[in-house]
């Protein structure tokens, strides 16, 4: 590779590091396997080390992958929280203990799990735990100390009154991560036990943490004036004897002989622990020769972490079916010949969506390769083409939903497919949940909880049921449910009233949001009219394009559609655009940016207001531009706005124009 090439690769691996990172550290939400991740990381590496001067200070092998979410107060760790140095063969290990000899002839070394989870650091004020704070970029964290309080096996006093800050791994063990996944629909599931941990902890209301099954296993100690240690093994066996959950495997070594046969027992044994690994880590025992040996400031130079490569087998793709979740989703789902691969029988797995069928040229019949991603949930890897004998079939996906017979189509622009069904069993929870959500019909009272509550015990079935309620079914919900009952029944009578665009958004039509319902309702004016619309009168009427006419054609074409409107005209719903407002066309051919904060409304409800009175909202400054609504701290927009001459009016002046 030349040097041109060598930049060019470089600043490619940035960029997917970086977005992998993202998605893996601050959304919870991995696209790639570790493996596969790891595999970009040390292609990195290798050319960074060959080219170093295009190594870039933003690369993530200068610093930790995370970042600190928005809402948690900023905790700087008095001693960083470094990642480790990985290696893939043990090759790379001797060569790790050549240089370790090469500073001490007589070093020893601890070998640990890897414990795949999400890292923290505990500190403790007198025997009592005062803050607990997760490693973020390894030196500012997320104090996250009620969500750890919420952990049965993090102590609230230690057994001697010691200032002392450890390091643990926060964990979802795999019984319970399986157990958790098995209620959830395919396109809902976790796609691994540490993003589950990692979502559950950085949340901001710590009931969710307390719900979710977490632990901890702690590792490290990180600073204690009161104990000078001499080993780290020394220091464990403390933590244990003061209360704290120690790492489960610890292996002392003397020869690196011993740490290959320890690596080497952990990978034999990984899959009957109950907790998920994502390798081994061997450490410098000697305290005093790791300060002797340093770190770099990413990683220490004292320890590096064995990366096991993910266990494949071969099996039979026996059939292909689509399972139909809440969102409405359609998931193909490998039906596979049982095999155990990692410890567990894999007799099915997701295929994601069509694409990943393409891309794979998976055929029903086919041998194939699985591996379990992150050690927990089965993949298929690829097809054994070679091995082909004509019988295979080529999948297709169905043109009506599996569950009701309604039609399905392929969301634009995205890799899902979906059934549009409004009165699929499948999806009913979600559509009726949406329907009396505030941008839909905004039925107060009726939130997802009481929905969820009426649903399980038969009192609803679908969207119109809603309309049949009595105050009887709903007072059943509560102790004393007779008021909350009055009132959510006069909630639904009042939505009735409801304008047309209010009734279309609710319906929940793909590409029909708020904005889209107010057009289709302003041009149509009742909902038969909208129903009865061709494609080209939809496409003739401004912003409303191909994809969104189509997806309107679609959805009113349906029996279920059909019959859900026969139920709510009979209910008493509104069917017709009401004139409140709507004739008021002061902003008609108008187009209003906002900027900066408004004192007395938020965006949206400017936003709403601007388009009640028949204007448009855009999001950038051009010529066309009729005012630019300028708050607290306008940005360039209002710079534009004035180099270009648009007028500028200010929140007063925007309250004149709308008396």
């Amino acid at each position: 590779m030349d040097r041109e090439q060598a930049k060019n690769r470089i600043e490619e691996l940035n960029k997917l590091t970086a977005y992998y990172a993202k998605r893996y550290y601050d959304e919870d939400k991995p696209e790639i396997s570790d493996f596969e991740y790891d595999m970009l990381m040390n292609e990195l590496k290798n050319l960074e080390k060959e080219f170093p001067e295009y190594i870039s200070k933003n690369s993530l092998t200068q610093k930790v992958g995370g970042t600190v979410k928005e809402g948690f107060a900023k905790v700087q760790h008095e001693v960083p929280l470094q990642s480790l140095q990985d290696v893939f063969s043990f090759e790379e290990v001797q060569d790790f203990d050549i240089r370790m000899r090469k500073e001490d002839t007589n070093v020893t070394y601890v070998v640990e799990t890897k414990i795949d989870g999400l890292s923290v650091s505990l500190e403790y004020k007198k025997g009592e735990f005062v803050r607990g704070a997760t490693r973020g970029n390894g030196t500012i964290g997320e104090d996250v100390t009620e969500n750890l309080k919420t952990i049965k096996h993090i102590p609230q006093k230690l057994k001697e009154p010691i200032d002392i800050i450890v390091r643990g791994e926060v964990f979802i063990g795999k019984e319970d991560f399986e157990k958790l996944n098995e209620t959830l629909d395919e396109e809902e599931k976790f796609a691994n036990a540490r993003n589950l941990a990692a979502g559950s902890l950085r949340q901001l209301d710590s009931k969710i943490a307390a719900s979710r099954p977490l632990d901890i296993f702690i590792f490290n100690v990180q600073k204690c004036e009161d104990i000078k240690f001499t080993s780290h093994y020394e220091s464990l066996k403390y933590l244990k004897k003061i209360g704290f959950n120690i790492n489960p495997v610890i292996i002392p070594c003397d020869t690196i002989r011993k740490v290959k046969n320890a690596i080497e027992k952990i990978g034999n044994d990984r899959e009957k622990l109950n907790f998920g690994i994502d390798g081994a880590v061997v450490k410098v025992d000697d305290l005093a020769l790791r300060e002797k040996i340093g770190t770099t400031f990413k990683t220490p130079k004292w320890a590096v972490a064995y990366k096991y490569p993910p266990e494949q087998k071969e099996t039979v793709l026996k059939d292909i079916i689509c399972q139909v979740g809440r969102t409405g989703a359609l998931t193909p789902m490998a039906i596979l010949e049982p095999v155990v691969v990692a410890g567990s029988k894999i007799s099915k797995t997701t295929l994601h969506n069509e694409d990943f069928i393409r891309e794979k040229g998976l055929k029903i019949g086919d041998r194939v390769i699985i591996q379990k991603a992150g050690d927990v949930i089965p993949e298929v890897v690829q097809a054994l083409s070679e091995k082909r004998t004509g019988e295979e079939k080529e999948f297709e996906m169905p043109t009506t939903c599996p569950v009701c017979g309604g039609q399905v189509i392929r969301v634009p622009g995205q890799a899902v497919t979906k059934c549009i069904g409004i009165e699929c069993p499948a999806r009913n929870l979600r559509n009726i949940v949406h329907f009396a959500s505030k941008e839909g019909m905004n039925i107060e009272g009726l939130g997802e909880k009481v929905i969820k509550q009426l649903y399980d015990k038969g009192l609803i079935h679908n969207i119109a049921d809603i309309y049949a309620l009595k105050k009887e079914d709903i007072a059943s919900l509560k102790k004393d449910g007779k008021k909350f009952a009055e009132n959510l029944i006069n909630s639904i009578n009042e939505s009735k009233k409801n304008s047309l665009d209010k009734l279309i958004t609710a319906l929940g039509i793909e590409q029909v949001g708020v904005k889209s319902a107010k057009i289709l309702a302003k041009s149509f004016k009742t909902i038969d009219g909208l129903a009865k619309a061709n494609f080209g009168t939809l496409t003739f009427i401004d912003e409303i394009g191909v994809i969104t006419a189509n997806s309107v054609r679609d959805f009113f074409m349906q029996d279920q559609t059909k019959d859900l409107i026969k139920k709510l005209k009979k209910a008493g719903v509104n069917m017709q655009q009401t004139e409140d407002g709507e004739n008021d066309n002061r902003f008609l051919e108008k187009t209003f940016v906002l900027t900066g904060t408004l004192e007395k409304y938020t965006r949206k409800e400017a936003e709403e207001i601007i388009e009640k009175f028949g204007g448009k909202v855009s999001g950038s400054v051009s010529k066309k531009t009729s005012y630019v609504l300028a708050g607290e701290e306008a940005g360039s927009k209002l710079t534009k706005a004035q180099s270009i001459g648009v007028p500028v009016i200010t929140e007063a002046e925007f309250e004149k124009m709308i008396e």
